[in-house]
């Protein structure tokens, strides 16, 4: 299948990766050179533009940072038409960007009126699943397209969830990196008081991944330098899931909280923890150094 793949971050690119690894016909585009450079050095085609890229595309793959970002470029934007008005009728596109679910219905809508598929389709399992080829997908979108979009899904995930209509994969998604947020604040917290009274981050964080606090921070991203390899903890927090993403991400769920009058009050806490975080000039940083403003100096 000729696929367009437009964003190829930390976790866009290995996505674009593991679809040209599967055999289908890959164009890539991001605004940034060395994202493409890095992708074009094993061996993907790199386009001019996300209008060439997709040209001819029968899918349209996005992973974009924010709700404007997909919007301007499906949309368009100061006076320009958007991608929509240059991909062939019938195409489908699969956004796995995390955004606002009222703007993936407002895509989605505007792409069926032009006779093209849209799910959204955010993914959670980290920079370590998007390699790996075994992310999570939480699809907002008819069964019917979601049954179109298995086939590509399954090439960059292991775990494939229909949340519902249009928007309801960003609804999960936001539940979900809410909650991951909290647990990381909360991880974070108990290592650094353990750690403040003495004890060995290490076996802390085994006591407490195999007791009744176990989590996945503690499984599989543990805040704490040199505790497990190849997080971002022990590499300087650099590359994985930005500060300001995660505050992103915080900020759709108190929207969303405020606009169905749900209380989120850990939610909202989190919010405001990663702003200090991001505000203090950490906003670059993966988000599990959030630990960096709960650690005696």
């Amino acid at each position: 299948m000729k696929i367009a793949f437009i964003g190829l971050g930390n976790m866009g690119g290995p996505m674009a990766l593991n679809l040209h690894k599967a055999g289908h016909e890959v164009q890539a585009f991001d605004l940034s050179q060395p994202a493409c450079a890095k992708l074009a050095a094993d061996g993907v085609a790199i386009a001019a533009s996300a209008t060439a890229a997709a040209q001819g595309a029968e899918a349209i793959i996005t992973m974009l940072p924010a709700s404007q970002h997909v919007e301007a470029l499906f949309l368009g934007s100061n006076g320009q038409p958007g991608l929509l008005a240059n991909i062939a009728k019938g195409a489908l596109v699969i956004d796995s960007s995390t955004i606002a679910a009222a703007t993936s219905q407002k895509v989605a809508k505007a792409a069926e009126a032009s006779g093209i598929d849209f799910i959204d389709a955010p993914v959670s399992g980290g920079t370590g699943g998007a390699i790996a080829g075994t992310l999570t997908f939480m699809v907002g979108g008819s069964t019917a397209q979601l049954e179109r979009a298995r086939p590509l899904l399954e090439k960059m995930g292991a775990n494939i969830f229909h949340a519902g209509a249009v928007g309801a994969g960003q609804t999960a998604k936001i539940c979900n990196n809410m909650l991951l947020g909290i647990l990381m604040v909360g991880t974070s917290e108990a290592i650094a008081l353990g750690v403040a009274n003495g004890l060995d981050p290490k076996v802390l964080s085994e006591i407490m991944r195999r007791s009744s606090g176990g989590n996945w921070a503690l499984e599989k991203y543990n805040p704490y330098p040199g505790v497990q390899d190849n997080v971002p903890s022990s590499k300087g927090y650099a590359g994985g899931f930005g500060t300001d993403l995660m505050l992103k991400d915080l900020g759709l769920a108190q929207e969303n909280a405020a606009a169905v009058k749900a209380a989120t009050p850990l939610g909202g806490l989190a919010r405001n923890l990663y702003a200090t975080h991001s505000l203090s000039g950490h906003g670059a940083l993966d988000f599990s150094s959030i630990i960096k403003i709960l650690q005696k100096p």
